[in-house]
């Protein structure tokens, strides 16, 4: 296995193979090694080892259930552009630390363009979304300004990666 530098990020050489062990994990993560291996047309002992390496080198990051969102009453999908005050280093790091200690917040993404961040967060009900804008959003470090947009369809979730 070779290591390629790009831009200052390692990345692991993926093959052919390492790619059907990634395709098939993503439709069912719950697979036996037995099961994976038979699938991808190798040893049980060799698709171990395959996995062990895709996961040292952080090519899986990790495994977990799918949950149904409004089944935990967490039906309201919400994503808010989010706009500092200034964009320096020490704003930005203060704001991504406040983030990263909100529940309520998914996903929440530093991008170029009109504002800064955006971030994915999920409710039951627009009342409970509004009291997380006032009391924990509005008031993380540097926010100047949001713009919130709520879902009205979820068309595609959990895509696999075109691998």
């Amino acid at each position: 296995m070779r290591k390629i530098i790009y831009n200052l990020v390692i990345m692991t050489e993926i093959d052919r193979t390492d790619r059907r062990i990634l395709q098939e994990l993503q439709r069912d993560g719950r697979l036996a090694n037995v099961e994976l291996a038979e699938r991808i047309g190798l040893s049980p002992t060799a698709t171990g080892e395959r996995l062990r390496r895709l996961q040292k080198d952080g090519v899986i990051t990790g495994f977990g259930a799918r949950i149904a969102p409004g089944k935990l009453g967490l039906g309201l999908l919400v994503f808010v552009e989010v706009s500092l005050d200034k964009t320096t280093p020490d704003v930005f790091e203060r704001f991504a630390e406040a983030v990263r200690r909100a529940p309520e917040v998914l996903e929440c993404h530093m991008v170029a363009g009109g504002f800064d961040y955006l971030i994915k967060t999920r409710f039951g009900t627009m009342s409970a979304y509004r009291r997380f804008l006032g009391e924990g959003l509005l008031s993380l470090p540097g926010v100047r300004e949001t713009r919130t947009y709520a879902v009205m369809e979820e068309v595609k979730t959990d895509g696999p990666l075109p691998v």
